[in-house]
């Protein structure tokens, strides 16, 4: 059984109400049905409106109504759930008001209670009303290297973090995918908690580092003017390099973590700031620090080679002499948040979590065990890491493994990571960025008559595409996939396409109507899997989804491993 979990009014998070297990399995069922109904949307690429005639492929008395409404209408009428009174230019078919109503009903829903009011709140929440870059609700030495969106993220979550820890009685919090290490700082330095942070990159790593010096040096600097003690040194973050191996075991992982050959120290707070260099890093490991656990010392590793987790098995005493803590990840990518949960059910030290996904089209599926942009290891696996039985990032439970339709293609997982908030906008706007879908498609007709084994070819951003005609964004494009700049273009053809732009606002907009029903189901097959395994979680919209899109956070607590 797990504690029951509790947030208080001031913390200004909302958790869903729990669901019984039997709710769980009926509501992934119905999201599996209802995403396997409508897989043409969320598998199709909108750079083959034209290629694929992906405009007919809609009902018919769908094409009808959609076809000339307007960029507003099709964000009140399709995107947007905060408006009740809904004004139609025509009537529209049943069939196309239930696919509506059922993608709107399916899905969590993503707004915390004091923004309410679905896409029409404030672009950016209230805490940066006086200053644009500066939230009014964080300490100043926090907010330095840190953007806005960042700023939101670090306070909400380290807040909750901080409550799930004193829930707990864990002081330590491991901060795995640390970046550069700003939700980690507010941990330590701004509310007490003990924290080792792993950050695959080593530059980043080292930075995390860097920046911690800048704000001992600014906090002993305002100490001296107060003529107050000098800082301890006490909650100082442990930042390593390495990779956290998605096909190693919970053991494996404590053995990292007590690994003290991979930490990067901060230097103690001096008279200077620190310089942005590499070599003023004092790059080892101090035995000394209450926040290892590890006896030995000595120099960090130089290079990613020597951060990949030793093949070594650590005794099971060593492994339980190893303090309890709580695991966080802001925004783990792709399998990184299903192995960080495995971790946590099987780890007795990982006492809670507070898990943020991110990049869902990374996770791996048995259909697609190896997707573009996956995270590959810094060094061949060892031979005590293949040993150990891998599992896919999704589906995680056996529940919805089973149930037919669960499949998620690549194309439905990376349109789940695509911001509803911010698209809405642009509708409203009317704003000229939305014909570069069109553009892109128009582009692509060109690309397969000139090369038909050529299809969906990366052509990367081309900057202010929205402001080009579409003849110099082609003179820009074709070079990038291998095809001359003045390709002739059939200009009658052009603009016979350019003229189906609404409809291609129109189908990318039912497509992207369903990006939070399969973000739903990503996310409850994850709240399955805890609780196939004993442990009860909730899903929390802890940031505002107008400035964060990936707002979810699932929190969970286990009992303690001393109890019975």
């Amino acid at each position: 059984m797990s504690e029951q979990l509790s947030v208080s009014a001031a913390q200004d998070a909302e958790f869903r109400a729990s669901f019984t297990a039997q709710q769980q399995r009926d509501l992934a069922r119905r999201l599996t049905t209802f995403l396997s109904q409508y897989s043409r949307l969320t598998d199709s690429f909108i750079i083959e409106f034209f290629t694929e005639n992906l405009w007919q492929t809609l009902p018919s008395t769908w094409q009808a109504v959609l076809q000339d409404i307007s960029y507003p209408q099709t964000a009140e009428l399709l995107l947007d759930t905060s408006y009740e009174d809904k004004r139609y230019p025509s009537v529209w078919p049943l069939s196309l008001l239930a696919f509506r109503a059922t993608a709107h009903a399916l899905a969590f829903p993503r707004e915390c209670r004091p923004d309410r009011g679905g896409v029409a709140a404030s672009v950016k929440p209230d805490e940066f009303l006086e200053n644009q870059s500066q939230s009014s609700l964080l300490g100043h030495i926090f907010r330095k290297h840190v953007k806005p969106k960042k700023q939101h993220e670090i306070r909400k979550l380290g807040m909750l973090v901080k409550q799930l820890c004193d829930q707990t009685g864990c002081r330590r919090v491991v901060d795995v995918g640390s970046g550069q290490g700003h939700l980690t700082r507010f941990l330590s330095f701004g509310l007490g908690l003990s924290v080792t942070a792993i950050e695959a990159d080593y530059t980043l790593a080292a930075m995390a580092s860097r920046y911690d010096g800048e704000l001992l040096w600014a906090l002993e600097k305002e100490k001296r003017k107060k003529d107050g003690p000098k800082l301890s040194t006490h909650s100082i973050p442990r930042h390593m390099a390495g990779w956290v191996n998605p096909r190693a075991s919970w053991e494996g992982f404590i053995k990292q973590l007590k690994d003290a050959h991979h930490v990067i120290e901060v230097p103690q707070a001096s008279s200077a700031p620190m310089k942005k260099r590499r070599s003023d890093l004092t790059q080892i490991s101090h035995p000394e620090d209450p926040s290892h656990d590890s006896k030995s010392g000595g120099s960090c590793c130089s290079d990613m080679q020597a951060v990949s987790e030793p093949g070594i098995n650590p005794e099971e005493s060593r492994l339980q002499d190893y303090p309890d803590f709580v695991l966080t990840g802001l925004h783990a990518c792709g399998d990184l948040s299903a192995t960080l949960l495995r971790h946590f059910v099987c780890c007795p030290q990982v006492r809670g979590i507070t898990s943020v996904a991110c990049c869902y089209m990374k996770i791996t599926t048995k259909e697609n065990p190896t997707p573009p942009g996956l995270i590959s290891p810094p060094s061949p696996p060892t031979p005590s890491t293949e040993s150990f039985h891998f599992e896919f990032g999704y589906p995680m439970s056996c529940w919805v493994r089973g149930l037919p339709g669960h499949q998620l293609s690549y194309k439905a997982r990376e349109g789940a990571c695509h911001a509803v908030e911010d698209y809405v906008r642009r509708l409203r706007e009317e704003s000229e960025q939305l014909r570069t879908h069109c553009y892109r498609a128009i582009l692509e007709t060109f690309i397969r008559d000139a090369r038909p084994d050529l299809r969906r070819a990366g052509i990367q951003t081309i900057k202010k595409a929205h402001l080009l005609p579409f003849t110099e964004y082609a003179r820009l494009g074709l070079p990038r996939v291998g095809l001359p700049a003045d390709l002739p273009l059939d200009q009658e053809r052009v603009e016979a396409m350019l003229k189906q732009q609404n409809k291609v606002v129109v189908y990318f907009t039912l497509s992207l109507l369903l990006a939070p029903v399969v973000e739903t189901l990503v996310l409850l097959d994850r709240m399955i899997y805890l609780e196939e395994n004993g442990v009860d979680s909730q899903l929390i919209p802890l940031f505002n989804p107008n400035f964060s899109p990936r707002n979810f956070v699932l929190v969970a607590v286990k009992p303690s491993r001393y109890e019975d």
